[in-house]
């Protein structure tokens, strides 16, 4: 196999949720590995998916992959960096210090934000210090969806910046006092991000314009911190074997047209294109012969058979969660399945039926905006921007708990404001004041991808330890979170996969933890699927015939509630000049969202 570009030392693979980071992070490592360089592939994605892709259970240290001599794999695993960070701060300082005061430490590490941080800084580890991969010719990075990654690539700045200004007290890394050693990690970092001739980060992106845009913000915001040493891959590019087949000849359209429209900025970068596979790109074989020029069915697939199955639609999920009158719905799952598309067409749909509805997100890379589209007449559409709740929630504790503080009180308080650490609680903060809006009608959230959720709902057993440490009150809100999220009368969290083993499996895991936290799913929705069309296009028909197993895996053991859309032409409600209903492909009611689907 012979890679598309010549790597530097250092690759990046990012972009938005579901167009294929892993797969080319891996296939890039094996043609690596294959040319005799010894590669070390890491993901820094707290759903990481990397030990499916290569067939390999992997942990926290370098893990030989075996079809690939020289290549080694690990997971940078939240939970144990947090467990090992905590015990590196807090070790050296019992016995040294009161129990009081080290118990306070520890407490203070406990929640989603130092996991967070313990991540980044096994991740600035490998970045930075030389000797961590000396042994190792290439290091490959498989990030997060987008919106995680900006924040980790910018998370060395932050800290540097936080560090270089402020020296007393404590923050989510530990006490300021003691962490120099940090400060200069972090300065490393940042020079090796910098470095052209040392790292490239690798923009994967599809023909689709939320993910080109998506890809295009990341350019310019990783431009703007001095990482300019970028190139763009475009997967799953389709060209249609059968053209008089309408459902392939939309999807290929719609790649079309999306590469006609593509932002200026990433039009300039250097660009590969990768084509859509008919097979899974799982396991070092698969992997192999991603980069190839071979479009055909270079794997057998299964016939397929598109018999009656036991599904809902769409409209009776929504019946469903109308019933009680007002809640909370979200949508979760991997990046990339659909869930801002889904949420919408339940906002949408429930917006019609004369509900009061606000839509929302928690998701750094929201596209809210565009998945409504024309159709937001009487919908309230809102995002959880960031920026604005920092700005608020700082504003507010320094109203609050530093009123009656004096100068030197406040200025201790104010340096405490400025970590990066402050982002994740204003964030929490005004993801429970929209759940406790469903009180009054209904609220539907479109999720973060799955680890970010993940973090943001662990963060409400930790959360008002940090504000009673800012010496502020804990609002109701916040207290009622967890008990309103646990109530199925409340709230109904549905599962968005694709029809492939990594999102269904990575929604199983979801499920899981939701469970663990005493939430229980209410549904399932699986989404985009080609066995639910009419197509006969050879390539496509086989992708169908692969999603069975899937689906079967959702149906008979995951869920108890399913729901099967068919692949779309357009995700976006408000086009009304979207393909009718009975052309094959797109199922959609006249009000513009997923309609039933009941083979698969």
């Amino acid at each position: 196999m012979t890679l598309p570009f010549s790597p530097t030392r250092i690759v990046f693979f990012t972009g938005k949720g579901g167009v294929g980071k892993t797969s080319l992070a891996c296939a890039t490592a094996v043609a690596l590995a294959d040319a005799g360089r010894r590669v070390l592939l890491v993901s820094t994605d707290p759903a990481s998916n990397l030990d499916e892709v290569l067939g390999v259970a992997l942990s926290g240290t370098p893990v030989a992959i075996p079809e690939a001599a020289g290549l080694f794999a690990l997971n940078i695993n939240p939970e144990a960096a947090a467990q090992a960070y905590r015990e590196r701060v807090v070790g050296p300082l019992r016995g040294a210090l009161p129990d009081a005061i080290v118990g306070k430490i520890e407490e203070q590490l406990s929640g989603a934000c130092t996991t967070e941080i313990a991540a980044f800084d096994e991740f600035t580890r490998l970045l930075a210090q030389p000797a961590t991969t000396a042994e190792f010719d290439h290091v490959i990075f498989d990030t997060a969806p987008t919106g995680h990654t900006l924040r980790l690539l910018k998370l060395p700045g932050a800290w540097e910046g936080f560090l270089a200004t402020n020296s007393s007290g404590t923050s989510c890394l530990g006490p300021l006092s003691g962490l120099q050693a940090q400060r200069s990690l972090y300065q490393a970092s940042l020079s090796t991000l910098g470095d052209g001739g040392l790292t490239t980060v690798a923009l994967v992106a599809r023909l689709d314009p939320a993910a080109l845009a998506e890809a295009e913000r990341t350019r310019a915001e990783l431009a703007a911190i001095g990482i300019r040493n970028q190139r763009l891959f475009i997967n799953g590019v389709f060209t249609a074997t059968d053209r008089d087949d309408e459902v392939a000849r939309a999807l290929e359209q719609r790649g079309t047209d999306a590469r006609r429209t593509m932002p200026l900025g990433l039009a300039s970068l250097p660009c590969h294109e990768v084509a859509l596979r008919d097979w899974a790109p799982l396991g070092v074989v698969r992997l192999r012969a991603l980069f190839t020029d071979g479009t055909g069915s270079d794997f057998p697939a299964p016939t397929l058979r598109r018999e009656d199955q036991s599904a809902d639609s769409l409209t009776s999920l929504i019946d469903a969660c109308e019933s009680s009158g007002h809640g909370v719905i979200m949508t979760m799952g991997k990046g990339g399945v659909g869930k801002t598309t889904v949420a919408a067409a339940i906002a949408v749909e429930l917006t019609r039926r004369g509900h009061a509805v606000h839509l929302t997100t928690t998701d750094p890379a929201a596209h809210v905006f565009a998945a409504v589209g024309d159709a937001k007449t009487g919908l309230r559409v809102t995002r959880i921007d960031p920026a604005v709740e920092t700005a608020a929630y700082a504003a507010g504790v320094m109203a609050t708990a530093g009123a009656g503080l004096d100068a030197r009180g406040r200025e201790l308080l104010a340096e405490d404001l400025r970590s990066p650490c402050t982002e994740e609680v204003a964030v929490f903060r005004a993801f429970a004041k929209v759940v406790a809006d469903a009180t009054h009608g209904f609220v539907v959230i479109d999720t973060a991808p799955t680890g970010h959720t993940l973090l943001l709902l662990d963060a409400a057993q930790a959360y008002h330890r940090e504000v009673e440490r800012t010496h502020g009150d804990v609002p109701d809100e916040v207290r009622q979170l967890l008990p309103r999220l646990r109530d199925p009368d409340f709230t109904k969290v549905i599962l968005v996969a694709l029809p492939e083993a990594t999102p269904v499996h990575e929604a199983a895991a979801l499920q899981n933890d939701l469970r663990r936290a005493g939430i229980e799913p209410f549904a399932w929705v699986v989404n985009q699927s080609f066995a639910a069309t009419t197509t006969q296009d050879p390539t496509l028909v086989a992708r169908g015939a692969r999603e069975r197993a899937d689906i079967r895996e959702v149906r008979t053991s995951l869920a108890r509630r399913l729901a099967i859309v068919g692949w779309q032409a357009t995700a976006t409600l408000g086009d009304s000049h979207g393909p009718s209903e009975n052309s094959g492909v797109s199922n959609r009611t006249r009000h513009g969202f997923p309609e039933t689907i009941r083979t698969s």
